[in-house]
């Protein structure tokens, strides 16, 4: 099962009795886009007790199309990578 947007929502809504479900709602919007832009800005997300979130550099390299057999070549591009902390790591692989 995969845990969607509306589930984090739905969670936050239900483990904090005070907040309507807009303002869970909200909150949950709130964090995703500070996340999202400290990312694109290059910058590390450090979630302690979870992992961190870093943008790495990859460059410009020659690839191959698995039907054609054809080169080409990938461009330079950004890409998001993530490390789990050593405490989630423990917890999953302890179950």
């Amino acid at each position: 099962m995969t845990l969607t947007k509306a589930d984090l929502v739905q969670q936050v809504y239900k483990n904090h009795p005070t907040l309507t479900k807009a303002q869970a709602t909200a909150s949950v919007e709130t964090f995703l886009a500070i996340s999202k832009n400290a990312l694109i800005n290059g910058e590390d997300l450090l979630l302690s007790g979870f992992g961190k979130f870093n943008v790495k550099d990859k460059k410009a390299r020659r690839g191959r199309n698995p039907q054609t057999g054809d080169e080409l070549t990938l461009e330079a591009r950004r890409v998001v990578t993530f490390k789990p902390s050593g405490i989630l790591r423990a917890k999953i692989n302890n179950q």
